[in-house]
């Protein structure tokens, strides 16, 4: 462990050599009798009051049995518009379909696929570089390797138009690259000397970028003129490692190495900051990733984060009301204890009942969960990696799924095709 980081330090990859030899096992569970619909399409951003949608679905939501997220019950029309694909069938995985392994010996944190792209994604290392890789044309390979950082990189993000990332790292600094040329363009450096654990883009504004660091400050920056914002700070009870914007950059959630989340409400003429909820999730426990989404499903509008804790759970909230206040709605079990694991909602809605969330996990494993069943809710399980599993990335139309280890590791896996 780096000093006081509660990040990984660089380690072995022993299990390297046995992780090419080994057989890739793809679990297909049992599958869902319930009809659902090919490929769908992308989400629209509805900017809607959380409040008056919640009144309006109330009387569906109380009709519906304790554990249920979306109203499918009054969604058949729809539903008939989709073919009998399963959703096992759906999220079915034919094979590794490239590994990339220039980070091996240290811990690859976060990745990413670009924004609206099929085929370019980047990741970090503690090894202190980025890599923006590119899977077409064939062979796939590293476009560029983002080198400048001074200790491990903690965590990255693309600009919507995917020219800009920026990144966070241990040496205490924000830096901003030209994705082209992987040029550094700005350094922007702690003003309290401390670590940088992770960043965000403000959605609705990419001049601006929300950073957490060790001292337990959130500071809205912008990248342009490299300054704080007046107003776009504040403090946490611990280490900030988690940051996510809901789709309108109304609220702000950040995650803390004590176990709770705060909301904050963002200000989009100036930047400003204003500290609404805290929830405690676990005492002591290290909020990892914070995933924020506005619909599960096409049948309702349903505001819900997804929260890795350390608490050997995947955990999803309903984000309740205009000040970002959250309700437990569904638990799923991983192995997940101290390292900084994350997880994604898929990104495409179709006409298909039930909706996957992907995490990974420390036994090496990446998950696919219905969050509609009750009972069973593993819908795939892929198998491949030589190490806890840290963060996983869907591209734009989720034929391609990227997932990075402790060993430094990304392997790409294809799915099926229908």
């Amino acid at each position: 462990i780096c000093p006081g980081s509660g990040f990984l330090s660089t380690q072995s990859a022993c299990g390297m050599a046995a992780v090419w030899q080994q057989v890739l096992a793809v679990d297909d569970f049992e599958e869902d009798p319930r009809t659902q619909g090919a490929r769908g399409h992308r989400r629209s951003v509805s900017r809607g009051s959380y409040q008056l949608q919640a009144q309006m679905n109330r009387a569906v939501y109380d009709e519906r049995p304790p554990g249920s997220l979306v109203p499918t019950s009054v969604a058949e029309a729809s539903r008939a518009m989709a073919g009998d694909t399963t959703l096992s069938e759906n999220y079915a995985f034919a094979g590794m379909h490239h590994i990339f392994d220039q980070h091996v010996d240290s811990a690859v944190p976060r990745l990413q696929f670009a924004n609206d792209d099929k085929h370019l994604l980047a990741c970090c290392s503690l090894d202190g570089t980025l890599s923006i890789m590119t899977l077409s044309p064939s062979p796939p390979s590293v476009k560029v390797t983002l080198k400048g950082h001074g200790g491990p990189v903690t965590d990255f993000a693309w600009s919507l138009s995917n020219d800009i990332i920026v990144s966070t790292s241990l040496d205490g600094t924000l830096r901003i690259w030209n994705t082209g040329d992987g040029r550094c363009i700005r350094e922007v450096r702690d003003p309290e000397s401390s670590e940088l654990l992770c960043c965000t883009f403000q959605p609705m504004n990419n001049n601006l970028t929300v950073v957490g660091n060790s001292k337990h400050h959130l500071q809205v920056v912008n990248i342009s003129t490299g300054k704080k914002v007046k107003g776009g700070s504040s403090k946490l009870t611990g280490r900030v490692l988690s940051l996510s914007f809901d789709a309108p950059g109304r609220i702000l959630w950040a995650g803390d190495d004590r176990g709770s989340i705060f909301s904050f409400l963002f200000d989009m003429a100036t930047g400003k900051l204003t500290k609404a909820k805290r929830l405690v999730v676990s005492e002591g426990s290290s909020i990892c990733s914070i995933s924020a989404r506005s619909w599960i499903s096409r049948e309702a509008r349903d505001p819900s984060l997804l929260i890795n804790a350390c608490v050997n759970k995947l955990l999803l909230y309903r984000v309740v009301d205009n000040d970002g206040t959250l309700q437990l709605k569904r638990s799923f079990p991983i192995q997940h204890g101290s390292q900084h694991v994350h997880s994604i909602f898929c990104p495409l809605m179709s006409f298909r009942q039930g909706a996957c969330v992907v995490t990974g996990s420390e036994d090496a494993c990446v998950y696919f969960f219905d969050v509609e069943r009750n009972t069973k809710a593993i819908v795939n399980k892929l198998q491949g990696h030589g190490g806890p599993v840290l963060d996983v990335s869907f591209n734009c139309d989720e034929s391609l799924l990227a997932s990075a280890d402790s060993t430094g590791m990304v392997i790409i896996w294809r799915r099926e095709q229908k």
